[in-house]
């Protein structure tokens, strides 16, 4: 089963590369989707993505018709492809139904965990608690999505993983709001020392509501940002609705 392994660069892929190189384009470019490098709203830069990858447009293009299934891009024919706006009224949705997840793969971990599997999440631990020291937030964020989708993956039920993947990557554009808020990601540590206590213990109801309550407070960390910037606030909404009028 593929692992996450999280690199010093803007990027995260699985140790057993993507095969292809459509999957190794598709990779890069979610990536630097997720991570917030081409904002919402801009046109793609196809000459210049072409060239930082090594490769001609045609292979490029077929890779974003991908990303426009995913979601992140919108390809306006004769006018280029541009960034997808997000739309922060799925955040709760979203957060709702991770929960879910969250949970069940509580409940399921601990008895079915090798030790190998907890062997890599101490050292994923041990990473987010050395990026935490750092206040390499980035770093922090990344290996968080790799510790939670290694946690998913050691449930051994490769629907359920792939579905938490779905999840994590529709939710990872808005995690990046909350990198600077270094109050949280204290918090968000201290949560998964709690976290890795349970999963060592292997109990399941502890891990199950100790996985719930680290993703309610990561919502709620995102809603608040969001809501700060004024990119979740009723009267945001309002506007929005003034100008499609």
């Amino acid at each position: 089963m593929p692992v996450f392994a999280v690199l010093p660069t803007e990027e995260f892929v699985l140790d057993e590369a993507p095969a292809t190189l459509h999957d190794r384009l598709v990779s890069r470019l979610r990536a630097l989707f997720l991570e917030g490098e081409l904002p919402e709203g801009s046109r793609i830069p196809e000459i210049a993505l072409s060239e930082r990858f090594g490769v001609s447009r045609t292979p490029l293009r077929e890779a974003l018709k991908v990303m426009a299934a995913e979601g992140f891009v919108i390809l306006r024919p004769n006018r280029g492809a541009v960034v997808a706006p997000v739309d922060p009224t799925e955040v709760a949705p979203l957060v709702e139904f991770k929960g879910a997840l969250e949970r069940l793969i509580g409940l399921l971990v601990p008895s079915r965990a090798s030790e190998a599997d907890i062997a890599e999440l101490e050292r994923l631990h041990l990473d987010l608690g050395d990026a935490l020291e750092r206040q390499d937030h980035a770093a922090y964020t990344r290996i968080n999505y790799a510790f939670h989708q290694r946690l998913a993956q050691a449930t051994r039920n490769p629907v359920l993983a792939q579905n938490y993947e779905a999840v994590q990557q529709k939710i990872w554009r808005y995690r990046f709001t909350i990198n600077e808020l270094s109050d949280r990601l204290t918090a968000s540590y201290a949560e998964h020392e709690g976290i890795m206590a349970a999963l060592r213990a292997r109990t399941r109801l502890d891990l199950a509501e100790r996985l719930e309550e680290h993703n309610r407070l990561t919502g709620e960390a995102m809603a608040q940002a969001l809501a700060t910037t004024g990119r979740f606030s009723p009267s945001h909404k309002s506007r929005k609705r003034s100008r499609s009028a």
